[in-house]
């Protein structure tokens, strides 16, 4: 976020842990647009976009995130994002974002905006595990970081027993019987996971 405080737009910039935390800021404060990291703790980016267009409908929402491939995309997109920015890209890109996005446009990152074409209409195969859901792609996401069911649940709120269905639906959906398995796919897929900004600019 040094990179929006250091621009002369005179950007209020202030960070939040959790999503949890991003919810209550904006409770509290004025914000114009909200940078969300999909993989943040606790509550999942994805959880945390559907909440903000929820409850504060006119924010804009710009993904920073690690994963560079399209389902991701996609799904933030679906979810309400405005914009989509890879890491690789975010030191050259994420300012034109946010200028962007916050302008009431829309943004992806170059190589990443072809391929969402380009699946959308189904020029490019679709990966198997684009047919888990939100809550199936997170548990996955934590399961091939190495993260272990008791904490996974503790980390999303939910029940060990639950966490422990997810992983049983996502090995059927994937055909892949073992954790080893769903590791080796998750690695092979880029799918192993990384807080929410909240610039502000009291101009605007």
């Amino acid at each position: 976020m040094r990179i929006l405080g250091g621009t002369g737009e005179g950007w209020v910039v202030s960070e939040a842990s959790s999503g949890f935390q991003a919810i209550e800021r904006l409770r509290r404060e004025p914000v114009d647009l909200v940078i969300v990291d999909l993989s943040m703790p606790g509550m999942s980016g994805l959880e945390l976009i559907r909440r903000i267009r929820d409850e504060f409908g006119r924010v804009a929402v710009l993904v920073l995130s690690m994963h560079a491939e399209e389902q991701y995309a996609m799904r933030a997109f679906k979810a309400g994002a405005n914009g989509y920015v890879t890491k690789d890209g975010a030191s050259a890109e994420l300012v034109g974002a946010v200028r962007k996005v916050a302008g009431g446009g829309a943004y992806v990152s170059g190589d990443l905006a072809a391929r969402v074409v380009l699946q959308l209409n189904g020029s490019i195969g679709t990966a198997r595990h684009a047919q888990l859901s939100d809550r199936e792609l997170e548990v996955l996401r934590r399961l091939v970081a190495g993260e272990r069911p008791t904490a996974i649940a503790e980390s999303l709120h939910l029940s060990v027993k639950t966490v422990s269905t997810h992983k049983s639906r996502i090995q059927e959906k994937l055909q892949l019987p073992t954790l080893a398995d769903l590791v080796r796919y998750g690695l092979e897929h880029d799918l192993q996971g990384d807080r929410a900004a909240t610039p502000r600019n009291r101009a605007a």
